[in-house]
């Protein structure tokens, strides 16, 4: 069998695996809430997407990428709000691309501003940009709706085969077609000559130019196309949540999702979706069961950051290359040791931060907490000591385990290397 047949059967496995995840994950995930947050997730995993399009292909590090789902998001619900007054006849399925084409309206409006520059200004310029809109989001209530926000009513205008989106289940299903829809389009658009010479762009623009391309409008185009992206994503939000706000246009939505598309791994396409999901479930679910979830997603950020700079899909492709070559068992002892180092750290790290939060800031509940099911007493050096003992034991293997696990990773990458290079 060639490589050129099995490269395509294992795109048609991977494709067809995240197919069936669509579709079967609200059937294996039935509660209300585990569906919500599945649609979160659909929404955000888009939404990294069409940034990870400017910053893992473009190299281009945006702090305003959430102006182009915000505005999209708006035009998407003021677009339900008139066809609920009859002025408009479009069904729900298609508001998505309202909000896309909003994206890519504002996209090639502000764009063309932002993209004329790029790195460190580039940067700087779309902070002002979101600084703006955001500004502007208080200053015309009409259209953005003030600090209330606009609302709507997601059940209006005729039913699309037999379809209401009343059910929380029909408007999952609706997320996860845009998002299978748009997955499959970012991904083609790496394939282009644009997505190709985008990555040209970001490595080396003087070289791009010198082969006729212009590196501003190379850079021009793939802005918009990512801004269509992100309205589709602030659409479908308007549509799950029924409400948009200014938060939406905000530099702290901005920073989320550059957050999560760094955690994802911005070297791989599929990265953000990674992140996506991962950054969600930290700050929707996390945020549910302790007060700390903000000092927890910094620190795994940072070390991440410091430990794997390629994030979750660098770290998990390099175990795909130890096991793609068989070498993935001499790395199992090493690996054992220093998963129970961090496991005794967490475990440590989690309990000192609880109570310390429990101490400064519920400290009038009393001296007590309770955490999965453990009494812990703030007042007792005892359950000071359940955190320091793990956190310190964890340390220490830590700093027994890290060279080995060096040593054996740079020889195990040696011995690859070498049968690779004997190989004919």
């Amino acid at each position: 069998m060639s490589m050129a047949a099995v490269s395509y059967r294992q795109r048609c496995l991977i494709w067809g695996g995240y197919i069936a995840l669509l579709v079967f994950a609200p059937l294996v995930f039935t509660q209300s809430a585990a569906l919500s947050l599945l649609c979160q997730m659909g929404t955000f995993i888009i939404f990294a997407l069409s940034y990870n399009m400017l910053l893992g292909q473009g190299g281009m590090l945006s702090f305003g990428h959430a102006v182009y789902s915000g505005l999209g998001a708006f035009c998407a619900i003021h677009a339900i709000n008139l066809v609920a007054a009859g002025n408009l006849h479009i069904p729900i399925t298609l508001i998505p691309l309202v909000g896309g084409v909003a994206g890519l309206f504002f996209g090639a409006l502000f764009g063309y501003v932002t993209t004329r520059k790029s790195g460190t200004t580039f940067a700087m310029i779309t902070l002002g940009i979101v600084e703006l809109v955001f500004a502007c989001s208080l200053m015309f209530p009409e259209f953005f709706g003030g600090e209330g926000g606009i609302f709507t009513d997601r059940v209006v205008g005729e039913a699309f085969f037999g379809i209401t989106y009343g059910p929380q289940i029909e408007v999952y299903y609706l997320i996860a077609a845009w998002l299978l829809l748009s997955t499959i389009a970012m991904y083609a658009f790496t394939q282009t000559p644009l997505g190709r010479i985008i990555n040209a762009v970001r490595d080396n623009p003087e070289r791009a130019e010198f082969i006729g391309y212009d590196p501003q409008w190379v850079r021009y185009l793939t802005l918009m196309l990512s801004a269509f992206f992100a309205g589709i994503s602030g659409a479908l939000t308007a549509i799950n949540f029924e409400i948009v706000s200014a938060e939406n246009v905000s530099a702290l939505r901005s920073g989320m999702i550059l957050l999560f598309t760094f955690i994802g791994g911005t070297g791989f396409f599929f990265g953000p979706i990674i992140g996506a999901i991962v950054g969600v479930f930290l700050t929707v679910v996390l945020s549910n069961f302790t007060n700390a979830w903000q000092l927890y997603l910094g620190v795994f950020f940072v070390l991440l950051v410091m430990l794997a700079p390629g994030g979750i899909a660098g770290l998990l492709m390099q175990f795909v290359y130890l096991l793609r070559h068989r070498k993935l068992a001499y790395m199992a002892r090493p690996l054992l040791l220093t998963c129970v180092a961090v496991a005794l750290m967490l475990v440590g790290f989690v309990v000192l931060v609880e109570m310390l939060y429990h101490l400064c800031l519920n400290a009038r509940h009393g001296t007590t907490l309770i955490l999965s099911g453990w009494t812990l007493d703030t007042a007792q050096p005892l359950s000071w000591l359940t955190g320091l003992l793990p956190l310190a034991l964890g340390i220490l293997l830590w700093w027994r385990a890290r060279p080995r696990l060096q040593q054996t990773w740079t020889a195990v990458n040696l011995d690859i290397e070498n049968t690779l290079q004997v190989r004919p």
